[in-house]
């Protein structure tokens, strides 16, 4: 039998996986993080299907980890916002970040400096 979920394991690593899991959600959170509101935004920075992205954006509204919010008169224009949930990711993106630029780096080196927004410093190893 396959499993579909980890929500009923007594185990919050198995749970925390159960909501932010799948490869593509922790990439959506990465972008909200970096500024992208806009569901556009979102497929044109991560190259991402449609419908995965209204699945995973969906759950994420669902969970707590994104609010929705109009900003058009008609409604029709969304903005993806992270809640304090959400935000709450940033060290395990920046964990994720940080164990990717040491054992799976792109051979040009890392991609992105993650740096302490006071100072310029990078943020020390978690």
């Amino acid at each position: 039998m396959r499993r579909t979920s980890f929500a009923d394991m007594n185990c919050s690593i198995a749970r925390s996986l159960d909501l932010v899991g799948e490869w593509w959600t922790l990439l959506i959170v990465r972008e909200a993080m970096f500024g992208s509101q806009r569901f556009g935004e979102f497929q044109s920075h991560l190259g991402i299907a449609p419908n995965v992205l209204t699945q995973r954006l969906d759950k994420l509204v669902q969970n707590g980890v994104f609010e929705v919010t109009s900003t058009s008169q008609s409604g029709k224009a969304l903005a993806y916002r992270l809640t304090n949930k959400g935000r709450d990711l940033f060290p395990v993106i920046v964990a994720l970040a940080q164990w990717g630029d040491k054992h799976a780096s792109a051979p040009n080196g890392p991609p992105v400096r993650i740096v302490e927004r006071t100072t310029g410093e990078p943020i020390a190893p978690l």
